[in-house]
């Protein structure tokens, strides 16, 4: 029989206008895709949406997370993105399954039946890097930056991606924690969430 994890309520992210800077936080770029929990356990690995729905149709993408995380079980927080040919993240595809299917990964809630929601999260960051084998192809770690959102917010607009995200570094995964989003004013592919927002809620049931 299989062993089942605690089922785990994702933080959710508020946004917030303008970047900072501040050596108490971290910042990380935000991955235009879809948010999922990664839930690896038995040589399986289940991917959880937000409102708690399973995630279909990204076989490949559990297949390289259970292969190429160094752990025999353990929870990740991440994002589901797709990637054109030129490395660039594509929401569209994404919600038609199309394009280069990969996770990044930005944070590790349970690890070998130990749970890591009590840790500070640049420690659990750490513990993170650890079981994530450099050139992983479909798993990638969400690296940051201490301290100076600004910069990489700058960094975000140059290249057209959505945003940053900020989290005090010393924060506990539990509720009460305030992880903020900072999105670009201008990005190119805004104005398609709303059109494809159906096609997600439909992406959740199918």
């Amino acid at each position: 029989m299989q062993k089942e994890l605690p089922t785990i309520e994702p933080l959710h992210l508020v946004e917030s206008a303008s970047p900072f800077n501040d050596d108490d936080w971290l910042f990380e770029v935000k991955y235009d895709g879809i948010r999922a929990l990664a839930y690896v356990v038995d040589n399986t690995c289940e991917l959880v949406s937000m409102c708690h729905s399973r995630l279909k149709g990204y076989n490949g993408v559990s297949s390289a997370i259970l292969t190429s995380l160094n752990a025999r079980e353990c929870i990740v927080d991440g994002e589901l993105v797709s990637m054109d040919e030129n490395g660039t993240i594509n929401y569209a595809d994404l919600v038609q399954r199309k394009g280069r299917l990969c996770y990044f990964a930005f944070d590790l809630l349970l690890l070998n039946g130990r749970d890591q929601r009590d840790l500070p999260l640049i420690e659990r960051k750490r513990r993170l890097k650890d079981i994530i084998p450099s050139g992983s192809g479909l798993l990638h770690y969400a690296d940051h930056v201490i301290g100076n959102g600004v910069a990489l917010f700058e960094i975000a607009v140059k290249n057209d991606l959505e945003g940053i995200v900020a989290k005090p570094r010393e924060s506990l995964y539990e509720p009460g924690t305030v992880w903020y989003k900072i999105n670009a004013p201008h990005y190119t592919q805004a104005s398609r969430h709303e059109i494809f927002k159906e096609s997600v809620e439909h992406f959740y049931r199918s």
